[in-house]
Protein backbone atom coordinates (compact mmCIF):
# COMPACT_ATOMS: atom_id res chain seq x y z
CA UNK A 1 0.00 0.00 0.00
CA UNK A 2 1.37 3.40 -0.89
CA UNK A 3 1.95 6.12 1.69
CA UNK A 4 -1.03 8.11 0.36
CA UNK A 5 -3.31 5.10 0.58
CA UNK A 6 -2.18 4.35 4.13
CA UNK A 7 -2.90 7.98 5.18
CA UNK A 8 -6.36 7.86 3.61
CA UNK A 9 -7.20 4.63 5.39
CA UNK A 10 -6.01 6.10 8.69
CA UNK A 11 -8.21 9.13 8.20
CA UNK A 12 -11.20 6.92 7.41
CA UNK A 13 -10.59 4.82 10.55
CA UNK A 14 -10.26 7.94 12.70
CA UNK A 15 -13.43 9.41 11.24
CA UNK A 16 -15.34 6.19 11.89
CA UNK A 17 -14.16 6.04 15.47
CA UNK A 18 -14.74 9.74 16.23
CA UNK A 19 -17.52 11.34 14.19
CA UNK A 20 -17.29 15.12 13.64
CA UNK A 21 -19.26 17.33 16.03
CA UNK A 22 -21.23 18.76 13.07
CA UNK A 23 -22.62 15.29 12.40
CA UNK A 24 -24.15 15.05 15.88
CA UNK A 25 -27.93 15.55 15.97
CA UNK A 26 -28.97 18.99 17.26
CA UNK A 27 -30.51 19.25 20.71
CA UNK A 28 -34.31 19.18 20.42
CA UNK A 29 -34.45 22.06 22.91
CA UNK A 30 -32.18 24.32 20.85
CA UNK A 31 -34.87 25.77 18.52
CA UNK A 32 -37.18 26.39 21.48
CA UNK A 33 -34.41 28.19 23.36
CA UNK A 34 -33.64 30.30 20.33
CA UNK A 35 -37.29 31.21 19.85
CA UNK A 36 -37.65 32.00 23.55
CA UNK A 37 -34.58 34.23 23.43
CA UNK A 38 -35.86 36.13 20.41
CA UNK A 39 -39.30 36.54 21.98
CA UNK A 40 -37.79 37.89 25.21
CA UNK A 41 -35.56 40.25 23.26
CA UNK A 42 -38.60 41.56 21.39
CA UNK A 43 -40.48 42.08 24.66
CA UNK A 44 -37.50 43.90 26.18
CA UNK A 45 -37.26 46.18 23.13
CA UNK A 46 -40.97 46.91 23.28
CA UNK A 47 -40.69 47.75 26.97
CA UNK A 48 -37.82 50.17 26.33
CA UNK A 49 -39.76 51.89 23.55
CA UNK A 50 -42.91 52.09 25.68
CA UNK A 51 -41.03 53.53 28.66
CA UNK A 52 -39.14 56.00 26.48
CA UNK A 53 -42.37 57.18 24.83
CA UNK A 54 -44.10 57.61 28.18
CA UNK A 55 -41.16 59.56 29.62
CA UNK A 56 -41.06 61.92 26.63
CA UNK A 57 -44.84 62.38 26.51
CA UNK A 58 -44.80 63.42 30.16
CA UNK A 59 -41.69 65.62 29.80
CA UNK A 60 -42.33 67.30 26.45
CA UNK A 61 -46.02 66.69 25.87
CA UNK A 62 -47.56 64.62 23.11
CA UNK A 63 -47.16 67.30 20.43
CA UNK A 64 -43.55 67.99 21.43
CA UNK A 65 -42.47 64.35 21.17
CA UNK A 66 -41.13 62.80 17.96
CA UNK A 67 -40.63 59.15 17.08
CA UNK A 68 -36.95 59.95 16.46
CA UNK A 69 -36.62 61.19 20.04
CA UNK A 70 -38.32 58.04 21.29
CA UNK A 71 -35.86 55.87 19.37
CA UNK A 72 -32.93 57.82 20.78
CA UNK A 73 -34.24 57.59 24.36
CA UNK A 74 -34.90 53.85 23.95
CA UNK A 75 -31.47 53.36 22.30
CA UNK A 76 -32.91 51.59 19.27
CA UNK A 77 -32.82 52.28 15.54
CA UNK A 78 -35.50 54.64 14.30
CA UNK A 79 -37.00 51.86 12.17
CA UNK A 80 -37.32 49.60 15.23
CA UNK A 81 -39.91 51.94 16.70
CA UNK A 82 -42.15 51.29 13.71
CA UNK A 83 -41.90 47.54 14.25
CA UNK A 84 -43.80 48.07 17.50
CA UNK A 85 -45.99 51.07 16.63
CA UNK A 86 -47.32 52.37 13.33
CA UNK A 87 -46.84 56.06 14.19
CA UNK A 88 -46.73 58.46 17.14
CA UNK A 89 -50.46 58.08 17.80
CA UNK A 90 -49.98 54.32 17.98
CA UNK A 91 -47.12 54.87 20.46
CA UNK A 92 -49.62 56.75 22.62
CA UNK A 93 -51.99 53.80 22.38
CA UNK A 94 -49.13 51.52 23.46
CA UNK A 95 -48.32 53.41 26.64
CA UNK A 96 -51.97 54.00 27.57
CA UNK A 97 -52.95 50.37 26.96
CA UNK A 98 -50.80 49.10 29.80
CA UNK A 99 -51.84 51.90 32.15
CA UNK A 100 -55.53 51.36 31.44
CA UNK A 101 -55.22 47.59 31.81
CA UNK A 102 -53.54 48.02 35.20
CA UNK A 103 -56.18 50.52 36.36
CA UNK A 104 -59.06 48.27 35.29
CA UNK A 105 -57.54 45.23 36.98
CA UNK A 106 -56.97 47.19 40.19
CA UNK A 107 -60.56 48.49 40.12
CA UNK A 108 -62.06 45.02 39.82
CA UNK A 109 -59.69 43.51 42.36
CA UNK A 110 -60.85 46.04 44.97
CA UNK A 111 -64.50 46.08 43.88
CA UNK A 112 -66.99 46.27 46.78
CA UNK A 113 -68.77 43.05 45.84
CA UNK A 114 -71.56 43.43 48.40
CA UNK A 115 -72.54 46.93 47.25
CA UNK A 116 -75.33 47.66 44.74
CA UNK A 117 -74.50 48.16 41.08
CA UNK A 118 -74.27 51.97 41.12
CA UNK A 119 -71.56 52.22 43.81
CA UNK A 120 -69.67 49.44 42.04
CA UNK A 121 -69.70 51.34 38.76
CA UNK A 122 -68.58 54.54 40.47
CA UNK A 123 -65.74 52.62 42.12
CA UNK A 124 -64.53 51.33 38.74
CA UNK A 125 -64.68 54.71 37.02
CA UNK A 126 -63.06 56.49 39.96
CA UNK A 127 -60.00 54.29 39.41
CA UNK A 128 -59.89 55.19 35.73
CA UNK A 129 -60.31 58.91 36.35
CA UNK A 130 -57.54 58.77 38.96
CA UNK A 131 -55.25 57.22 36.36
CA UNK A 132 -56.10 59.99 33.88
CA UNK A 133 -55.41 62.58 36.56
CA UNK A 134 -51.81 61.43 37.03
CA UNK A 135 -50.82 62.96 33.67
CA UNK A 136 -53.82 64.98 32.48
CA UNK A 137 -52.22 66.47 29.36
CA UNK A 138 -51.13 63.07 28.06
CA UNK A 139 -54.54 61.68 28.99
CA UNK A 140 -56.30 64.43 27.04
CA UNK A 141 -54.20 63.62 23.98
CA UNK A 142 -55.18 59.98 24.37
CA UNK A 143 -58.92 60.63 24.73
CA UNK A 144 -58.75 62.78 21.60
CA UNK A 145 -56.77 60.21 19.56
CA UNK A 146 -58.42 56.99 20.72
CA UNK A 147 -61.65 57.01 18.66
CA UNK A 148 -60.81 55.41 15.31
CA UNK A 149 -57.33 54.26 16.36
CA UNK A 150 -56.36 51.53 13.91
CA UNK A 151 -52.66 50.80 14.43
CA UNK A 152 -51.59 47.53 16.08
CA UNK A 153 -51.64 49.10 19.53
CA UNK A 154 -54.94 50.80 18.76
CA UNK A 155 -56.33 47.37 17.94
CA UNK A 156 -55.03 46.05 21.26
CA UNK A 157 -56.81 48.93 22.99
CA UNK A 158 -60.02 48.11 21.15
CA UNK A 159 -59.71 44.53 22.38
CA UNK A 160 -59.13 45.83 25.91
CA UNK A 161 -62.24 48.00 25.59
CA UNK A 162 -64.36 45.04 24.51
CA UNK A 163 -63.03 43.02 27.45
CA UNK A 164 -63.90 45.93 29.75
CA UNK A 165 -67.44 46.01 28.34
CA UNK A 166 -67.84 42.34 29.18
CA UNK A 167 -66.60 42.93 32.72
CA UNK A 168 -69.18 45.70 33.15
CA UNK A 169 -71.79 43.36 31.68
CA UNK A 170 -70.76 40.86 34.34
CA UNK A 171 -71.57 43.41 37.05
CA UNK A 172 -74.98 43.98 35.51
CA UNK A 173 -75.54 40.23 35.35
CA UNK A 174 -74.61 39.86 39.01
CA UNK A 175 -77.05 42.64 39.88
CA UNK A 176 -79.74 40.75 37.99
CA UNK A 177 -78.95 37.63 40.03
CA UNK A 178 -79.44 39.70 43.20
CA UNK A 179 -82.83 40.87 41.93
CA UNK A 180 -81.56 44.44 41.71
CA UNK A 181 -81.74 44.84 37.91
CA UNK A 182 -84.56 43.83 35.57
CA UNK A 183 -83.89 40.31 34.30
CA UNK A 184 -85.12 41.17 30.80
CA UNK A 185 -82.29 43.65 30.21
CA UNK A 186 -79.41 42.56 28.00
CA UNK A 187 -76.31 42.98 30.23
CA UNK A 188 -73.98 43.72 27.31
CA UNK A 189 -76.35 46.35 25.89
CA UNK A 190 -76.49 47.96 29.34
CA UNK A 191 -72.67 47.88 29.47
CA UNK A 192 -72.50 49.72 26.14
CA UNK A 193 -74.81 52.44 27.50
CA UNK A 194 -72.71 52.75 30.65
CA UNK A 195 -69.49 53.02 28.65
CA UNK A 196 -71.05 55.70 26.43
CA UNK A 197 -71.85 57.77 29.52
CA UNK A 198 -68.28 57.34 30.76
CA UNK A 199 -66.80 58.46 27.47
CA UNK A 200 -69.19 61.40 27.24
CA UNK A 201 -67.96 62.53 30.66
CA UNK A 202 -64.36 62.31 29.43
CA UNK A 203 -65.28 64.41 26.40
CA UNK A 204 -66.81 67.07 28.65
CA UNK A 205 -63.39 67.29 30.31
CA UNK A 206 -61.54 67.26 27.00
CA UNK A 207 -63.75 70.04 25.65
CA UNK A 208 -63.19 72.23 28.69
CA UNK A 209 -66.79 72.08 29.90
CA UNK A 210 -65.74 70.45 33.16
CA UNK A 211 -62.64 69.78 35.19
CA UNK A 212 -61.55 66.16 35.47
CA UNK A 213 -62.97 66.01 38.98
CA UNK A 214 -66.30 67.49 37.88
CA UNK A 215 -66.44 65.17 34.88
CA UNK A 216 -66.52 62.30 37.37
CA UNK A 217 -68.77 63.95 39.95
CA UNK A 218 -71.35 65.28 39.19
CA UNK A 219 -71.34 64.68 35.40
CA UNK A 220 -70.72 60.93 35.26
CA UNK A 221 -72.19 60.20 38.67
CA UNK A 222 -75.53 61.83 37.76
CA UNK A 223 -75.61 60.14 34.35
CA UNK A 224 -74.98 56.72 35.88
CA UNK A 225 -77.64 57.33 38.51
CA UNK A 226 -80.19 58.08 35.79
CA UNK A 227 -79.14 54.97 33.86
CA UNK A 228 -79.39 52.91 37.04
CA UNK A 229 -82.98 54.01 37.55
CA UNK A 230 -83.80 52.65 34.10
CA UNK A 231 -82.14 49.32 34.90
CA UNK A 232 -83.87 48.73 38.22
CA UNK A 233 -86.14 45.72 38.54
Amino acid sequence: MSRVSRQGAARRRKGAASPAASDAPPSPDAPARERGGRAQQKLDTRRRIRDAAWALFTELGYDGTTTKAVAERAEVAAGTVFVHARDKADLLMMVMHDRLAAAVDAAFETLPRKDPLLPQLLHVFQQLFAMYGEQPLVSQAFVKAFPGASGPNGERLNALTFAFLHRIAGLVRDAQARGEVDGDIDPLAAAHNIFALYFAALLSWLSGFATLGAALDPVLKNSLALQYRGLRA
